[in-house]
C-alpha cells in the first residue's frame, strides 16, 4: 500500500487513558503476542543489504526471505518431532533453495496481479486487519496501540505491512480466476464412480494342516542341519557393540518398600468402578428407520434369514453396529430385554436412534473384587512409584559420581546399581530387559570408544548408565543352540509347501468340474467393497478378487496364509440414490480440487519462466549467514 493511500484503521471514539493496572496487563498481554508471534516475522538479519533481488520488477526484501526461510526451518523441524535445525544444515537440505523458489512464485504473482489491474479497496484491507485476533487489545476489539506495536515487534511498518496484506488478496484474486472456473469431467467423475463403488463376492477355502491328505514327514537331524546350513543367514548374529552397563530399576528395590495400609485402602475406595462392575454384554445393534420396517426385519429373523444378511442389506457392516461391552443401564429402554436374551439372540428394543434389532454375541459377568483380594495388585503399584521416587532422589548423587570420574563399577558400592554387559546391535528395536528401553538403546547406539559415561533416565523410573567395550563381529550361531529355531522353520516351510501344493490340487479340481464346497470348509464373503477388508486375511485375496472374473479361481499365498479364492459375482455400483450421488458429489470435488491445482502450478511455472528476474546469491549468502 502506497503511503498515499492508507486505509483508516483509527477508532473515533474517545480514548480515555489507561490505568496503570491496565498498562501493565496490556504490556504482559503484549510479551505474551510477540511470543506467539514468533514466525510471524521476526528476523535478526539488519545488515546494509536491503533486497535480495526482484522479480518483475518488484523487490524480494531480505526481511521477507529471513522470515520465509525460517519459517520453512520451523516447518522442518516440526516433522522432525521439534528437533531444531541450524541454518547451516537448511542450506545442505536444500530449505534456502525451497524457501526463494515460494517466494519468486509469489513475487512473480504479485507482478502479473499489479500488471492485470488486480486489487483491493483501502476499505477491504482496514476490515481485514481489523478482524486479526493478532491485533486485539485486552477488550477482544482492534487496539491501533497493540497494531502498531506489534508490527514494529516484528519488524513491519505499517505501510509495508499494509502493501503485503494487498498483495496477499490480489494473488488471491488471481488464483480465484485462473483455477475458479475448473469443473471436473463427468466421464472422468463416472469413471473413479464406477471403479471405486463395485462390490464382488467371493467364497474362499483357507487352508490349514488338517486340510493335507498325508501328514507331514517329521525331520531328522540330517534334515535341520540342511536346513540350517542353507539359511545360516536366519542364524547368524549382527555385528554389535558389546556394552558394559549399570542400572538401577525400580522392580530392583520395588519389594523393599513399606506399605502404608491406610494409603491403599483410600487408592481402593477412589478407583473403586476398577473393582466393582455390574455385568456387561457384547451388543450389535441395527437400527431402522420406523418400527414397520423392523419387524418385517425380525419376521425374516425368525424365519431362517441371517443377522449378517440384514446388515449388508442396509449397505453395513458388523464393525459400524458393533456397541462393544456394554451396562444394562447403558442400553436404556433396552436394557431388560437384551439382558435376559441368551448368548446369540436376537430382539427387538427401542433407541435413541430409532427402533433396533440386538444381537447378544457375548455374556460378560460383573465383577466384586474385595479390597482383600485387590490389596497385592494395589501394594505392587504403591511400592514401585516408592521405588521410583527413591532412584528419582538418588540421580544427583549418580551425575555426581559420574562427573566426578567414577567409573561403573564403582556406582555399584556407591549407589546400589548392578553391573552387566550385553551385544547391542545399532539400530534394533525393542529387547529383553535393559535393552527394551528406548533410551538405553539410543545411548548404546552412540557410544564410542573412550565416550564418559552419562546418566540414561529411563521410561519407568529407573536410571542406568553405559559405557563401549569392544565391536562383536557377525557371527553364526552354533547349530546346537538354535536348534528349536531351526525345526520351527523347517516345520513351518514344510507346511507352506504342502499347502501350495494341495491349494493347486483342489484349484484343479475345481476347474475339472467338482464343487467348491467338496474340497473343504468354505467362507463365504457376500460382498465387499475395493477398500474393504477380509477378517484374518491378507489385502492380497481382496486385490485379486478384483482382478478376477466371475467363476475363476485363484491361489492366494501370503506370509502363513494359504487359500483358494473364487469369484461368484461382480455387482456394479449403483446409479441412483442417495449414497451414489453423495460419492459423486465427493469424487467431483477432489478430482476439481486436483485439476484446480495442477493447472494454477502450470500457470504459475509458465509465469516465472516468462517473467524477468535478477537473483543476488551473495545477498542470499549474506543473510544466511546472519542467520547462523
Amino acid at each position: 500500500m502506497s503511503n498515499s493511500a492508507r486505509p483508516d484503521l483509527d477508532d473515533d471514539t474517545p480514548r480515555k487513558k489507561p490505568k496503570k493496572g491496565q498498562q501493565v496487563a496490556t504490556w504482559i498481554m503484549m510479551g505474551m503476542l510477540i511470543v506467539g508471534l514468533g514466525g510471524f516475522g521476526a528476523t535478526s538479519f539488519s545488515g546494509s543489504i536491503v533486497s535480495i533481488g526482484s522479480v518483475g520488477g518488484l523487490s524480494i526484501s531480505t526481511r521477507d526471505y529471513s522470515r520465509a526461510l525460517q519459517q520453512e526451518m520451523a516447518s522442518f523441524s516440526q516433522q522432525l518431532g521439534g528437533a531444531q535445525i541450524s541454518p547451516s544444515e537448511a542450506v545442505a537440505l536444500g530449505i534456502d533453495q525451497r524457501a526463494l523458489s515460494m517466494l519468486v512464485t509469489r513475487t512473480a504473482l504479485d507482478a502479473e496481479a499489479a500488471r492485470l489491474g488486480l486489487s483491493i479497496g483501502d476499505g477491504a484491507v482496514a476490515e481485514h486487519i481489523r478482524r486479526s485476533p493478532a491485533f486485539s487489545g485486552i477488550t477482544g476489539g482492534f487496539d491501533r496501540e497493540t497494531y502498531a506495536f506489534t508490527l514494529r515487534q516484528n519488524g513491519w511498518t505499517e505501510a509495508d505491512y499494509e502493501t503485503s496484506q494487498r498483495r496477499d488478496a490480489s494473488r488471491e484474486l488471481l488464483q480465484g480466476a485462473i483455477a475458479g472456473g475448473v469443473v471436473a469431467p463427468q466421464a472422468m467423475v463416472d469413471a473413479f464412480y464406477h471403479y471405486i463403488g463395485e462390490r464382488r463376492s467371493l467364497s474362499t477355502i483357507r487352508l490349514s494342516e488338517a486340510d493335507l491328505i498325508a501328514a507331514l514327514a517329521e525331520a531328522d537331524e540330517a534334515d535341520l542341519q540342511a536346513w540350517y546350513d542353507a539359511n545360516i543367514a536366519d542364524f547368524t548374529k549382527p555385528q554389535s557393540k558389546r556394552i558394559g552397563y549399570v542400572a538401577l530399576l525400580p522392580e530392583d528395590i520395588a519389594a523393599d518398600q513399606p506399605v502404608d495400609e491406610a494409603a491403599l485402602r483410600a487408592t481402593y475406595d477412589a478407583r473403586i468402578a476398577e473393582y466393582v462392575q455390574p455385568e456387561r454384554r457384547l451388543v450389535e445393534r441395527l437400527v431402522f428407520p420406523d418400527q414397520a420396517a423392523a419387524d418385517a426385519a425380525k419376521a425374516r429373523l425368525d424365519a431362517g434369514e441371517s443377522f449378517e444378511t440384514l446388515v449388508t442389506e442396509r449397505g453395513l457392516e458388523l464393525v459400524d453396529i458393533d456397541m462393544g461391552d456394554i451396562s444394562e443401564a447403558e442400553l436404556g429402554a433396552a436394557g431388560a430385554a437384551v439382558f435376559a436374551s441368551a448368548e446369540g439372540a436376537v430382539v427387538a428394543g427401542e433407541s435413541a436412534l430409532g427402533p433396533a434389532l440386538y444381537r447378544v454375541n457375548g455374556l460378560l459377568p460383573g465383577e466384586n473384587v474385595s479390597f482383600e483380594e485387590a490389596r497385592a495388585e494395589l501394594a505392587a503399584e504403591s511400592q514401585a512409584e516408592a521405588a521410583r521416587r527413591e532412584i528419582a532422589d538418588k540421580v544427583d548423587h549418580i551425575d555426581d559420581l559420574l562427573a566426578g570420574g567414577a567409573d561403573l563399577e564403582e556406582l555399584v558400592a556407591e549407589a546400589g546399581m548392578t553391573y552387566a554387559t550385553l551385544d547391542h546391535v545399532p539400530g534394533a528395536q525393542g529387547g529383553e530387559g535393559i535393552a527394551g528401553y528406548a533410551a538405553f538403546r539410543t545411548a548404546a547406539d552412540a557410544a564410542q570408544a573412550g565416550d564418559f559415561p552419562e546418566a540414561i533416565l529411563l521410561d519407568d523410573g529407573g536410571v542406568a548408565a553405559l559405557r563401549f567395550i569392544e565391536d562383536v563381529p557377525a557371527a553364526p550361531i552354533p547349530f546346537a543352540e538354535v536348534r528349536d529355531q531351526v525345526a520351527e522353520a523347517f516345520a513351518a516351510n514344510q507346511l507352506k509347501t504342502a499347502l501350495a501344493a494341495r491349494a493347486i490340487e483342489i484349484k484343479s479340481a475345481v476347474e475339472g468340474g467338482a464343487s467348491l464346497g467338496t474340497q473343504g470348509i468354505v467362507d463365504q464373503t457376500p460382498e465387499i467393497a475395493r477398500s474393504g477388508t477380509v477378517p484374518d486375511a491378507p489385502q492380497a485375496l481382496v486385490t485379486a478378487a478384483f482382478e478376477m472374473q466371475p467363476g475363476e479361481l485363484r491361489v492366494i499365498e501370503e506370509g502363513d496364509f494359504v487359500a483358494v479364492v473364487q469369484l461368484n459375482a461382480v455387482t456394479p455400483a449403483a446409479e441412483t440414490g442417495p449414497d451414489a450421488e453423495a460419492l459423486k458429489a465427493s469424487i467431483a470435488a477432489q478430482i476439481q480440487q486436483a485439476l484446480a491445482g495442477d493447472l494454477f502450478d502450470a500457470y504459475a511455472t509458465a509465469l516465472i519462466n516468462a517473467t524477468p528476474m535478477n537473483i543476488d546469491q551473495n545477498a542470499i549468502s549474506a543473510v544466511n549467514t546472519s542467520l547462523q
